[in-house]
């Protein structure tokens, strides 16, 4: 399996995380701050 090098910065996670606990976000504002969630290194990854 290749490793996913991108990565999405501390203030983008924070922002995407705070969009998917929005009650009013809309679904396609949930879907992009998935995807960005998505490149977030994990915290296992960090121990590495």
């Amino acid at each position: 399996m290749t490793d996913n090098t991108r990565q999405t910065s501390d203030e983008a996670a924070t922002a995407a995380s705070d969009v998917l606990r929005d009650p009013n976000a809309t679904q396609e504002e949930k879907t992009a701050a998935g995807s960005a969630l998505s490149q977030t290194p994990s915290k296992s990854d960090d121990d590495e």
